[in-house]
Order: C-alpha cells, then sequence, then structure tokens
C-alpha cells in the first residue's frame, strides 16, 4: 500500500512538531507501507519570508518572491529527513522541482501540469521514506514556482493522483471535518465519511478544512483523501466517491462564509449584452462573482444583484464606476453573510428549503438572496444574525444527532 501524507504548517511547527510528525511517519511505514509526504512551512514562516520581501518593494518581482516564499518547505523537508534518519529509516528530502512537478509559469499562484514521478518510484523502490516540499513546482523552463494558497495540500494530492497512491492523508490540527464550525456550535459533529461534491461545496462555502483545489483535483485524479489531527489518533474524515457512502443524511453540513459583500446596481438599461458587459469588466479585473438575482425589467430597466468576496470590493467599486453615468445607483454593503446548506440527500427529497426558510423566520431573519443547486441552497442574511442562523438551522436538520 502507497499511502502520501501531508502535514501543515501548525503540524510542523517547530523542532519539536516535526520529531513527532517523523515518529507518526515511522509508524505508518513501520506497516509496511510506502511513503511519500508533503509538508508546508513552518507556522508562521512563509509571512515571515513574504514581510522580508515587502521590506524592499510594496510590489516585489514575482519571479524572486516565489525564489524567497520556497524557501520555507524546503526547509521543513530536511529537517523532517534528518529527524526521520536519525529514528534509524531511509529518507530523502525533494524540492517540488526535484520531486517532478510541473507547473505553468503564473508566478505565486502557478497551476501543476504534470509530475514526472520516475525518480519518487526509484526511490520507493528503494524503501525510501520521501520527503516533498509542498507549495511549489517548476516550469519546463526551469523557473521556481508557488502554487498560492493551499498549495501543499494540492502538492500532496497531484502527488497521490500521479503515483496510484491508496490514500492521500491531509494532517492538520483539527479531527476533521464537522457538520458546521464547531467554534460557533459546540454541539457539531464529526463527519466520518463525505463525497467530493458535498466536500466541494462546503470548501467553496467557507469552510476551512480543506481547500476546494485540492478537492477538485482528489475528485479528478480520482483520489481517496483523508482529513485528520496529527496531535491524536482519533478517525478522520474520508471523501470519497458518492458511490462509497452507504447511507447519505439529507444534510450533510452547514458553512459560513462571513467574507462576502453585496452589489445592488438599479434600473440597468434592460437589453441584450448589459450582463455580459458588467459581468465581463469585472471578469477581466479578476473580481469573482458569486450569486446573482435579476429582477424582472419593467419599463425598459431592470435591478441587478450580486455577492463578491468584500477582500474584492475595493476594485469591484473601481471597475463598476464606468457604469454610474448609465444607471440610477450602485450600491456597496458589507454587512452582509452567505449561510449554506449541503447535502447530497437533498437529490431525492423535497422540503429542505422551506424547512430552512420557515426556521429562520421564526428567528426573525430576513433572507436577502437565495441560490441552489442539487446539493446546496446558500442565502444572504445580515451579518449579525449569522451565526445564530447557524445554530438555528444545525438544530432544524437534526445534525447534532
Amino acid at each position: 500500500m502507497l499511502v502520501v501524507q501531508k502535514y501543515g504548517g501548525t503540524s510542523v511547527g517547530d523542532c519539536e512538531r516535526i520529531l513527532n510528525v517523523a515518529k507518526r511517519v515511522s509508524e505508518t511505514k513501520q506497516k509496511g507501507h510506502g511513503v511519500v509526504v508533503v509538508v508546508s512551512a513552518m507556522s508562521g514562516e512563509t509571512d515571515k519570508l513574504l514581510g522580508y520581501t515587502k521590506f524592499f518593494s510594496r510590489l516585489p518581482n514575482l519571479r524572486e518572491s516565489d525564489m524567497v516564499l520556497s524557501a520555507g518547505e524546503r526547509v521543513t523537508s530536511a529537517l523532517l529527513a534528518i529527524a526521520l534518519e536519525e529514528l534509524g529509516f531511509k529518507a530523502i528530502s525533494l524540492s517540488g522541482r526535484a520531486a517532478g512537478i510541473i507547473t505553468d509559469d503564473s508566478h505565486t499562484k502557478a497551476r501543476i501540469e504534470y509530475i514526472d514521478v520516475a525518480r519518487l518510484n526509484a526511490l520507493l523502490a528503494k524503501d525510501y521514506i520521501v520527503v516533498v516540499a509542498g507549495f511549489q513546482g517548476v516550469t519546463k523552463e526551469g523557473e521556481v514556482t508557488t502554487l498560492g494558497r493551499g498549495g501543499s495540500d494540492l502538492s500532496a494530492v497531484a502527488l497521490a493522483g500521479a503515483l496510484g497512491a491508496d490514500l492521500c492523508e491531509i494532517y492538520t490540527d483539527v479531527d476533521g471535518v464537522y457538520t458546521t464550525d464547531p467554534r460557533i456550535e459546540p454541539n457539531a459533529k464529526k463527519i466520518d465519511k463525505i463525497s467530493y461534491d458535498e466536500m466541494l461545496e462546503l470548501a467553496s462555502m467557507g469552510a476551512k478544512v480543506l481547500l476546494n483545489r485540492s478537492v477538485e483535483m482528489a475528485k479528478k485524479l480520482n483520489v481517496n483523501l483523508v482529513t485528520r489531527n496529527s496531535f491524536n489518533y482519533n478517525e478522520g474524515t474520508l471523501i470519497t466517491k458518492e458511490q462509497e457512502i452507504m447511507e447519505h443524511p439529507i444534510v450533510s453540513g452547514i458553512a459560513l462564509d462571513k467574507n462576502q459583500a453585496r452589489v445592488s446596481i438599479c434600473n440597468v438599461e434592460d437589453r441584450p449584452g448589459i450582463a455580459a458587459e458588467i459581468f465581463g469588466a469585472l471578469s477581466e479585473a479578476n473580481v469573482n462573482v458569486d450569486m446573482i438575482v435579476q429582477t424582472i425589467g419593467r419599463d425598459g430597466k431592470t435591478d441587478l444583484d450580486f455577492t463578491i468576496p468584500e477582500v474584492e470590493l475595493e476594485n469591484a467599486k473601481r471597475v463598476l464606476k464606468s457604469f454610474e453615468g448609465s444607471v440610477e445607483s450602485i450600491d456597496y454593503d458589507k454587512d452582509i453573510a452567505k449561510v449554506s446548506i449541503v447535502g447530497v440527500g437533498m437529490k431525492s427529497h423535497s422540503g429542505v428549503a422551506s424547512k430552512a426558510f420557515r426556521a429562520l423566520a421564526e428567528d426573525n431573519i430576513n433572507i436577502m438572496m437565495i441560490s441552489t443547486s442539487e446539493i446546496k441552497i446558500s442565502m444572504i442574511i445580515r451579518l449579525k444574525y449569522a451565526e445564530l442562523a447557524i445554530r438555528t438551522l444545525h438544530s432544524v436538520y437534526e445534525l447534532d444527532k
């Protein structure tokens, strides 16, 4: 059995924790498994390195930034290899380049194009534990790149897929995926198994355990993914194909995203192509539009409401300035949150949405926007009611049982 394990920044936060990881990796090896380990930089190291680049320039050269930022993971991988050798195991550390991870040339946010696994397979055949620096790769021209936020998870999933690994374990400082954020709802329960599609929805709707890029790749490459805690031996959450899960609850989880802003454009000219002009301009500026609601046109005019990440609000304002003369008004609202209900079981059950709407109405929580898919219902509400809504919906769908 071949296992890929990834350890995040808190798991390798200092030398003592790296030693703890080495012992954990050695236990897997002693069970007779082949092991590839992917590591993040030590906790806080990437921010420190980024701070160094900002000392010299407010907008440092992205190629040089990648050279600096990729150093953190290389340090961790070498330290872990040293620790494993001291425990009596054959271990070798590899940079993204040495591991054969080939990316495009988008510095600081590169995408993996393919992985040449020849060297990895040769080392595994010689019984090495291979420790790979996550978050990084190299272009075909040999330029060092980094993969952006969640890049080490992405490295691990891509390696697992390329190597045909039986399992990819993502180790963090939480026990797995919960029905909702346990800091908001203490009765939240850990989910034993969840489908790729459900995890994708939860990740994109605000759940922080895994980023959707990693889940998308796991689904594409058919990688069985487990997220679990590196500080205990509790069973984690398996993210797998829908067919592998015997019984699906109607609702699997509730996600909350407070990083949202609403844009309301009043009295837009109701003609073919106007939406393409507005959203095309936003797209060119890399503003990510989420929920969109357009009212029925009257007197040649219509209203357009949509949501964007709050961090992109200023960029959106700059783009939409050019439309101000052709509309009655453009309003911006940061005082909102998105609450999402996710579950594959919703496909075959009616009344899921009405139950949510009724529950929120009883708490006097007004729903400002609604978006649905086969396995998701998202609602925009006032920010001050966000955590109350999470607790209410968690109880209504009996996710605490």
